[in-house]
């Protein structure tokens, strides 16, 4: 998986390509650690994730409950593949979606 970070002010897109699971999901979380600590608002950028495991949903429930009391965090450009997931397991109602 490729992570790829922009800040925009106060703002921060993570843009992730390939798999988010249990091999990857790791490399997220270190990659949020500070973050979210930093940042008002979240997106992430699902354009190129092509799958994503419940390891990949816990760490979006972690960053989702971290940046509840600040400017909030949304997903964008989801596939069908990975919307399907969050509608499954219920997400589609967590997330902001976009």
């Amino acid at each position: 998986m490729t992570i790829n970070k922009t800040k925009n002010g106060n703002e921060v897109i993570i843009a992730l390509e390939g798999r988010l699971d249990t091999a990857t999901s790791p490399m997220l979380e270190a990659e949020l650690k500070d973050v979210l600590q930093e940042a008002d608002s979240l997106v992430f950028d699902f354009a190129k994730l092509e799958y994503i495991s419940s390891a990949g949903l816990r760490v979006l429930l972690s960053s989702h409950k971290a940046m509840l009391a600040k400017g909030g965090m949304k997903v964008t450009n989801i596939n069908d593949i990975v919307r399907e997931v969050f509608e499954i397991t219920g997400f589609a109602d967590i997330l902001t979606i976009e």
